[in-house]
């Protein structure tokens, strides 16, 4: 096998994770009295965190004076109603089970705030993936390689100095994409997640995935 490393965007790629998020965007911009959105809205803004997400769902964004306070009831909202309707894509948690198994390293890393990353992570994957590096407001967001580079470190591998060519990075988006080629690491995007397949094939990839079971497919064949 190729790769010795494996590292998973959250939403979009383990986590059906739409809903919940609508539904606490739609919570926050109504206690505010603001126009609330459509899922197919709140899918296109997501990608780079949660403050963008509200950014992009408020009226006028961060110039709103009431944007803080928004934000603030969305994340506080969102921390308590995150598990509601979210679950894994179908074939997900066999795939995580077939890697854990194989002792595959692994390793969540998203742009999710990092509380939020890590009752997920405790909550459903139970131990699978045991590191998760989210949005903890210091470390630059993807796609800046920082949160790969967090990712490997806490995996035992110096980022400066590993092999790059074996370490995948598994996501859904552009952001994902290019946070793979800041990271000097391949990448495969898969087509169930929140941006659609005529989009992703502009991408750089090295492979776009239909099925969780697609990616075992590709580790055994590389």
């Amino acid at each position: 096998m190729k790769y010795n490393v494996i590292l998973f965007d959250l939403d979009g790629t383990l986590l059906n994770t739409l809903e919940d998020l609508c539904d606490s965007v739609n919570y926050a911009l109504s206690q505010m009295d603001f126009p609330t959105r459509t899922l197919e809205e709140v899918r296109t803004f997501l990608g780079n965190g949660v403050k963008n997400l509200m950014m992009k769902a408020t009226p006028d964004g961060e110039d709103n004076p009431k944007f803080q306070e928004t934000f603030s009831i969305f994340k506080e909202y969102y921390l308590t109603h995150n598990q509601i309707k979210t679950k894994p894509y179908e074939g997900i948690m066999d795939l995580l089970q077939s890697l854990h198994e194989a002792k595959m390293p692994m390793a969540i890393v998203t742009n999710k705030n990092q509380p939020s990353v890590d009752v997920l992570a405790r909550d459903i994957f139970q131990g699978l993936i045991p590191i998760a590096v989210g949005d903890n407001g210091v470390r630059s967001r993807k796609p800046d390689a920082a949160p790969v580079n967090e990712a490997l470190l806490q995996l035992g591998y110096d980022p400066n100095t590993c092999d790059k060519s074996r370490i995948l990075y598994v996501g859904d988006s552009e952001v994902d994409a290019a946070t793979a080629e800041n990271a000097g690491v391949d990448c495969l995007l898969c087509s169930w997640g929140f941006r659609p397949i005529s989009l992703l094939e502009t991408l750089p990839h090295t492979g776009i995935v239909h099925s969780p079971d697609d990616i075992l497919k590709f580790l055994n064949e590389n």
